[in-house]
């Protein structure tokens, strides 16, 4: 059975900083394009960032470039999400999730990941 569990939201100040994370089990990881998306309240699920099966590449919604970085650890079955310069405009539950086949024109697709963790809340308080 797999499990994807996000760990490290929370309330910060604009300006401060989150690191998020999340833990995949029940799959082989390192087959698997690892995504993170997020969605407010009355708003669609949005793609935040993607690194492929070996961390070799990653990818970013311009609205987060230069502020967030993703990364992964294979041998632990992990993705972390580094947020940076935080905007009250980034308050979402932020979800991971875990693709296989993956199509790089497609990495902010939610139809593209077959996994789903059940999210965590990031509040950014003015």
């Amino acid at each position: 059975q797999v499990q994807v569990v996000e760990s490290g939201g929370g309330l910060v100040q604009a300006g401060g900083s989150l690191r998020l994370s999340c833990t995949a089990s029940g799959l082989t990881f390192d087959d698997y394009a690892m995504g993170w998306f997020r969605q407010a309240p009355g708003k669609e699920r949005e793609g935040v960032s993607c690194i492929s099966w070996s961390g070799g590449s990653t990818y970013y919604a311009d609205s987060v470039k230069g502020r967030f970085t993703t990364s992964r650890d294979n041998a632990k079955n992990t993705q972390d999400l580094q947020m940076n310069s935080l905007k009250p405009e980034n308050t979402a539950m932020y979800y991971c999730a875990a693709a296989v086949p993956w199509s790089v024109a497609r990495w902010d697709g939610t139809g593209s990941y077959n996994y789903w963790g059940q999210g965590t809340q990031v509040t950014v308080s003015p």
